[in-house]
């Protein structure tokens, strides 16, 4: 089932198209034509896959001549799809399962998933003990610590997707995510065999980018790409961002420079050596 805010942004994208035939624009490419902007955007947001900005909404009335009213109206909608993806914080303060089992929903669908992780493991990738590490630092910023348990066993169900055929799945690391760690060495420990077991699973790309390396984007904020919308995560919280286009650009770009195969194993066991050398001795 779709997101309250993704439903919420496919009727407006559906409200705005119908204003767009009513104006005789019969197809979205004469609209975008007509407006200066490139089709496929105008494509994304009547369907639903892009959140039309402030500024969009503003030429998009003029264009279809509405009169101040619709435009009000219109404003009205876009405060509700915002209001709906807002209502993430609160979903988190209750608890973290939900949000977990938000997620179950939306890849069981997906037919892809890019992830760019650089700052943390992926959460499709994470060992038990390492996703509990992690949620219960997020519920240090943002609450909703009571049901870790259960995020963490419902975190473990998404990962079976990995496992299904008829979806493509990319995901990218990075080697200072495994250098800097949010959790203990033995748990850091246990992280990186399951990487190194997982290389080579089929439907999966995994990469992992090295610590030597100059990277081509300086991504301050990791971020996913399902299907085609992509979420952004801050320390504010997670973002639905308005336009999927730069988010496949720029992971497209990290991954001219990452480590997949052997390569990704040799990064993976020169970590693990330096874990396993820097443990005190049992």
């Amino acid at each position: 089932m779709p997101t309250s805010f993704e439903k919420r942004r496919a009727e407006l994208g559906d409200r705005l198209r119908r204003l767009r035939v009513d104006a005789g624009y019969e197809t979205g490419k004469d609209f975008a034509k007509a407006i200066g902007w490139n089709a496929p955007k105008v494509s994304k947001i009547e369907n639903g896959r892009q959140t039309v900005g402030d500024d969009d909404l503003d030429a998009w009335v003029a264009a279809v001549g509405g009169p101040p009213e619709l435009a009000a109206q219109l404003r009205e909608q876009l405060v509700e799809v915002r209001d709906a993806h807002a209502s993430w914080k609160d979903k988190v303060r209750e608890g973290h399962r939900a949000r977990q089992e938000e997620s179950i929903a939306r890849e069981a669908r997906a037919l892809r998933i890019r992830a760019v992780d650089l700052r943390i493991v992926s959460g499709l990738l994470q060992t038990p003990e390492y996703a509990r590490h992690t949620l219960l630092a997020h519920a240090r910023i943002h609450g909703g610590g009571q049901d870790i348990t259960e995020a963490v066993r419902a975190r473990m169900q998404r990962q079976q997707i990995l496992y299904e055929p008829g979806r493509t799945i990319e995901l990218l690391t990075s080697e200072a995510a495994l250098r800097y760690p949010n959790a203990p060495r033995e748990v850091m420990i246990g992280q990186v065999h399951k990487l190194l077991a997982l290389l080579g699973t089929p439907n999966i790309r995994f990469g992992i980018i090295p610590a030597d390396v100059v990277v081509p984007y300086p991504v301050t904020s990791d971020f996913w790409v399902v299907d085609d919308v992509a979420m952004v995560e801050t320390p504010e919280g997670e973002h639905i961002a308005s336009d999927v286009d730069p988010y496949h650009e720029v992971a497209d770009l990290l991954w001219t420079v990452a480590a997949e195969g052997d390569a990704a194993r040799a990064v993976l066991l020169r970590v693990l050596d330096s874990l396993t050398r820097a443990a005190p001795p049992g």
